[in-house]
């Protein structure tokens, strides 16, 4: 029997490997990948992926603004990355008569390349193993409070001295691998004065809006350019007028060449997170609780500010980045949810688990799944209570505003800057019909047992959330503008009777006091116990090649061009064309109304064959939205922007038959910066080849 165990264990463990192009690989360690990249078309070498005594692929990719990746394209500082990147700094630049987001924004000249205050990028300088250096002095018998305590210290310590006579811009940090089985070092390069050279408008952008969101085919010119800026010594600057566009390591060269299936890809970028080795009890826990809960808030919250949006330009402005923010989880879970049930992955980990039982009898892995299963029983109640307020109380903005005046008041610091901000982007009738709404979603999915008191008195007060939510705001003074701006500390008893500050200070309280202490608990012990499991893991797998969880530090992922099957009788292939946005063009849909100038061009020209977007077997996740892609000659293909709906669980389990990411052809980038933007200057720094 145990020997049949292993076998199927076995099998298990090898089938991705032999089939997929599933891993997200250490630039440093891709040495050890390099065979099976060049097996499979890949032309150059390790050291021209990942170097750190010449200029290598590395030093053209960056990472954009914290959250996500972005490419190098000439030696004059331009960069692409994705328009739901820079969607945030395009939507601070516009105003309802300047509205970049709408109509795009093209410089024709650098004197027109707008100042994007906040933004960063960062380079990576270069990694390092330092697992010895972090875990120098640990001892078996140590308590994991003191584990931690240790890590902290000799972190500390690596990163001292990593940043001894570090020039402007560096900064370094520790990140662990394999829940805290190894440690690495990044040294990172941030620029500051960064500058929006242009997008086009959002209905090439983000074209089929949330309704194509994760889904193929897809049509959406999904980009957006800026510039690095640097001092004249090519040194990370705060902005000047005097700084000068920063010229890089390394730029990559454009193919024109295009792609066809089959096609060698790599993407190089800075992946969020991932849980590819978690137990049953998470997988479940996700697919079957969690994610049904959030995408059914999330919906009623999508469809009232959708109401509104239709009914004024200024609003759908207001309200774009917001929207965009709460849908892109939103239809992520809904296909995760959709394939973890569909590659019935909580029965194949089951499996797995009974076979790695099996083998661990009599060995110290023999009870850590039983021990696993216990603290999430344990967990799961307190998280899911957690997550409601997350998803509920938290989104409502009133709340935040008030909670974010009261902090600055209280430690003196200035607040016009935050409430400006805030009203440029607040619509009342949305924050009460959600606040209606997401109340009402509290009451039903948060046990009795778990809910507040404040809440039950308010509820007991109130009767209904609509009364609740008439009272709330027609008492408030957050609601007035010109009142938040003219509080001083001098008044501290109005803001703290205020109904707003009381209900955001009772439900963060309550969340402290009574469900994060039980959390943090549990989950400090399920990544001791994922430290040990996930050694047993790799003993007892030990033919399976093991890559790190995603989190947000630089990966390489490579697989190639190729469509998918999405269910019987039906498959897509994996490019798609101008031909497709002429058919869901609609002037009467504000996310299939495409400019009329491109509505011209395609019926005028016989365009219709111009490539748009593509897929490849890449295994990307949330953070590698703007990565560039690159063919076997190093060479950029296309700018990566999202994975299809039916493989979103990928952050979980790899499922090489639909797990596709989908890129822009970086042909109709060039389509559009030459015939949309006219913006052909650019041209001229970039270096193409065939």
């Amino acid at each position: 029997m145990k020997k049949a165990l292993i076998l199927v264990a076995a099998l298990l463990t090898s089938i991705l490997p032999m089939k997929a192009d599933e891993g997200m690989w250490l630039p440093l360690l891709i040495s050890q990948r390099i065979g099976d990249m060049q097996a499979k078309g890949f032309k150059l070498s390790a050291e021209d992926i990942y170097s750190i005594n010449k200029a290598s692929l590395k030093d053209a990719v960056l990472h954009f603004g914290g959250g996500c990746t972005g490419e190098v394209v000439s030696d004059n500082g331009l960069l692409f990355t994705n328009h739901h990147c820079g969607y945030s700094n395009i939507q601070r630049l516009s105003t309802v008569e300047h509205d970049y987001l709408k109509d795009g924004y093209w410089a024709m000249n650098r004197d027109q390349e707008l100042r994007c205050q906040g933004l960063t990028v960062s380079f990576l300088d270069y990694m390092e193993d330092v697992t010895d250096q972090i875990l120098k002095g640990y001892k078996a018998k140590m308590t994991e409070a003191q584990r931690v305590a240790l890590v902290a210290k000799n972190t500390k310590t690596v990163v001292d001295n990593a940043m001894k006579n570090a020039g402007p811009g560096m900064r370094a940090s520790v990140n662990a691998m394999y829940y805290g089985n190894q440690y690495f070092l990044f040294v990172y390069r941030t620029f500051s004065d960064i500058r929006f050279v242009g997008a086009p408008p959002s209905s090439i952008g983000k074209f089929g809006g949330d309704t194509d969101n994760w889904m193929w085919p897809r049509h959406t010119g999904d980009f957006s350019m800026f510039r690095i800026y640097a001092d004249k010594d090519n040194n990370p600057a705060a902005y000047s007028k005097d700084n000068v566009p920063y010229t890089p390591k390394k730029s990559f060269k454009i193919s024109r060449a295009g792609v066809k299936e089959g096609d060698f890809t790599f993407i190089y970028g800075f992946p969020g997170s991932t849980k590819e080795y978690i137990t049953s009890d998470e997988v479940s826990y996700t697919a079957e609780v969690s994610d049904p809960a959030k995408i059914a808030v999330r919906t009623a919250r999508l469809d009232i500010i959708k109401k509104y949006q239709e009914q004024s330009p200024k609003v759908r402005l207001q309200y774009s980045s917001k929207a965009q923010g709460i849908s892109n989880a939103w239809k992520k879970w809904q296909g995760e949810a959709l394939g973890v049930n569909k590659m019935k992955t909580v029965d194949s980990k089951k499996a797995y688990e009974k076979a790695f039982n099996e083998w661990a009898k009599g060995t110290q892995y023999e009870n850590i799944l039983n021990e696993l299963h216990e603290l999430y029983a344990k967990r799961n109640p307190y998280f899911i209570a957690s997550e409601y307020y997350s998803e509920t109380v938290r989104t409502i903005e009133l709340l935040s505003l008030a909670g974010n005046v009261k902090r600055s008041l209280d430690n003196k610091q200035r607040k016009d800057a935050v409430v400006e901000s805030f009203y440029k982007d607040y619509y009342q009738p949305i924050d009460e019909e959600c606040f209606e709404a997401v109340m009402d979603f509290f009451e039903k999915g948060v046990a009795d047992n778990f809910k507040p008191a404040y809440y039950k008195e308010q509820m007991a007060k109130y009767g209904t959330a609509a009364a609740w939510r008439k009272d709330l705001f027609s008492k408030s003074i957050f609601t007035d503008k010109q009142k938040v701006l003219n509080l001083t500390a001098a008044d501290a008893a109005l803001v703290d009777a205020d109904p707003a500050v009381q209900m955001s200070e009772a439900f963060a309280n309550w969340a402290k006091d009574e469900l994060q202490g039980v959390i943090s608990e549990c989950n400090t012990a399920i990544t001791l116990a994922m430290r040990t499991y996930m050694r047993g893991q790799m003993e007892f797998s030990k033919d399976k090649t093991f890559y790190p969880d995603a989190n947000s530090t630089l990966r390489v992922a490579y697989g190639h061009v190729e469509g998918y099957s999405p269910a019987d009788a039906v498959y897509y292939k994996p490019v798609s064309t101008l031909a497709g946005v002429l058919a869901k063009d609609d002037p009467n849909i504000f996310d299939y109304n495409i400019p009329q100038a491109l509505r011209d061009y395609i019926k005028q020209g016989g365009h219709e064959e111009q490539p748009v977007c593509f897929l490849a077997t890449n295994h990307t996740t949330g953070g590698n939205s703007g990565s560039p892609v690159i063919n076997a000659n190093g060479d950029l293909i296309g700018i990566n922007f999202d994975r299809v709906w039916e493989g979103t669980m990928s952050d979980i389990a790899f499922g090489p038959d639909f797990c596709r990411n989908i890129q822009l052809d970086i042909r109709y980038v060039l389509f559009c910066i030459e015939h949309i933007g006219h913006a052909n200057w650019l041209f001229n720094e970039m270096k193409f080849v065939d």
